[in-house]
């Protein structure tokens, strides 16, 4: 081999590894920009199965407790003020519902309350509220129907309009957060999950926002 025939090959040898290099480094910036993309949509497909094992790598549960304490609270707070009233009567309710933020945080930081968060169903911060059954829920089926019964005619559809599900969007609020924000109608408050950064390509559902401000 003539010296030149070796330099040649040395170029070419080089120049593949930049390019090699080159596209591990765009491969690891386009996975990292995506990681939170990938990150909702396996939140969401786990929380739909309810399956804790898998919600427990995607979701804070003790930083989600603490943000849906908060939020109710101030939901609740918001409430009072907008009463305007003396009233007794209100101001007990108002003290009462106060009084029920732990069983709701402790409610919707489950698999069922992160399957509702992440299906545009937030909670309402009523007394006793439990997150809404969300379609496909494992287990819901309805019971067949009895050998000894005549088949049941399929029902009739309904000309009620279905409820529109809410409008989505999802982006970066920061590097280290993503939001994802839902909305029923151009009249009703917009609500929000947030999910946050834990290492470079990990992310977390840690947070909501209730209040619309």
């Amino acid at each position: 081999m003539t010296a030149s025939s070796s330099f040649f090959s040395h170029q070419w040898l080089k120049r593949i590894t930049i390019a090699i290099v080159v596209l591990f480094v765009i491969s690891l910036i386009a996975y990292a920009y995506a990681s939170p993309y990938i990150a909702l949509n396996r939140i969401k497909r786990a929380a739909d199965a309810r399956d804790a094992a898998t919600l427990n790598e995607y979701v804070d549960y003790p930083a989600l407790r603490m943000s849906l304490k908060a939020e109710v609270g101030e939901m609740l707070q918001k409430r009072i003020d907008a009463q305007h009233s003396s009233n007794p009567l209100l101001l007990f309710g108002a003290a009462i519902g106060a009084v029920l933020i732990g069983p709701l945080v402790d409610a919707y930081a489950t698999p069922d309350g992160v399957a509702a968060l992440i299906n545009g169903m937030p909670p309402r911060g009523e007394p006793g509220e439990r997150p809404p059954v969300v379609a496909g829920e494992p287990g819901q089926e309805a019971p067949a129907q009895p050998s000894t019964q005549p088949p049941v005619p399929p029902p009739v559809a309904s000309a009620a309009v279905p409820e529109a599900r809410p409008q989505s969007t999802a982006g970066y609020r920061g590097i280290n957060e993503f939001v994802v924000t839902w909305q029923h109608s151009a009249d009703e408050p917009r609500y929000a999950a947030i999910l946050q950064r834990h290492g470079l390509f990990t992310w977390k559902l840690a947070a909501v926002e209730l209040n619309d401000d």
